[in-house]
């Protein structure tokens, strides 16, 4: 009982800052760069579905490097066994959480009925939750929206909230949007929506003993840091970590966790040449892991020449880590 509550407070803590999990970026190689920029902020997998755990035994999507650590396995899913299975397949994997995807409006995922379009069966959630619980030692939480449609966020959050803590989640993350089902697509409901920051300090008013996370345009650390000075638990944060990854993590460790100091983009390059030394030994390609890094120096002296050197290199045959560093040469002559 120990080992859970100190694991608890570990993850607890890990979450006041988070970097959202995000289909076809948020890769171990990109988890790998953002570990080194952040040792504390807490990194997601992309979305997971149950049926390719159980059904396809495609574990290799479970992959991941030691120092990812804290790392939550996002799942996709609706059916409760299916899911129990999943998670214990992801605990057994060695993460730290497991969490269920309630927010994603794809086509793709609505026709597998999961995703946002769980927003409309809190008790199904319930249910995926309670059996998700039993099945793992680890924390099992939610990722989901506000609400969907013509859904009014007021009446349908509180009750979602509700239903998922009594099914014994302690722990969720809410994307102050609206999903709309149907007339966006997934990139306009990330953007046309109305946020409703509002809405969620309101649910961490009435639910207080729930950890609860804001998502949704927040794209700074000083975003971070007002949303957490005016009560809630935990902050995560997608695109800007993804496509300016230092202006997010560098600083976070000390300023969001109070630990730790300013990390250095330049000595992160430098720590990665190994790693993608190795990986390269093992069949990866260059391109598989510098197309996460092509943000790294955005908006510093550099930035520019590094981007143009990697995108135009990094695909071509025989490309390894000696590119890398012309390219890092380039960005340390340009701040010179």
């Amino acid at each position: 009982m120990r080992k859970e509550i100190e694991g608890k407070s570990r993850i607890w803590r890990a979450a006041r800052l988070s970097v959202a999990p995000m289909m076809d970026w948020t890769t171990r190689e990109c988890r790998y760069l953002h570990r080194l920029l952040s040792k504390e902020t807490l990194l997601y997998t992309e979305m997971v579905t149950a049926p390719a755990l159980v059904r396809g035994r495609a574990l290799h999507l479970l992959d991941h490097d030691i120092s990812e650590h804290p790392v939550a396995l996002q799942l996709g899913g609706s059916d409760p066994d299916e899911l129990a299975e999943a998670a214990k397949i992801g605990a057994e994997a060695g993460y730290d959480e497991i969490n269920l995807n309630c927010g994603c409006p794809s086509d793709r995922v609505q026709s597998g009925a999961f995703g946002a379009i769980l927003m409309q069966s809190p008790e199904l959630v319930a249910d995926c939750m309670a059996a998700m619980a039993q099945a793992v030692d680890v924390e099992v939480t939610v990722k989901c929206r506000i609400g969907v449609d013509d859904q009014n966020p007021q009446d349908v959050l509180p009750e979602f909230l509700e239903k998922i803590r009594a099914a014994g989640v302690d722990r969720v993350t809410i994307h102050a949007r609206k999903a709309w089902l149907k007339g966006l697509s997934p990139k306009e409901n990330r953007d046309i929506p109305p946020l409703d920051y509002e809405l969620v300090h309101q649910m961490k008013a009435s639910f207080p003993d729930m950890h609860i996370s804001i998502n949704g345009g927040i794209a700074t650390l000083e975003d971070a840091q007002a949303q957490l000075a005016r009560g809630l638990d935990g902050v995560m944060i997608g695109r800007a970590a993804y496509h300016q990854p230092a202006d997010v993590l560098c600083a976070a460790d000390p300023r969001i966790f109070g630990t730790g100091e300013v990390s250095d983009p330049v000595s992160v390059v430098q720590d990665m040449l190994p790693y993608i030394e190795r990986e390269m030994q093992r069949g990866a390609r260059l391109h598989q892991i510098s197309r996460h890094m092509l943000g790294l120096f955005a908006g510093r002296p550099g930035a520019r020449q590094w981007r143009r050197h990697l995108s135009e290199g990094a695909s071509r045959k025989g490309a390894g880590p000696e590119l890398i560093e012309e390219a890092l040469d380039l960005v340390i002559a340009r701040a010179a």
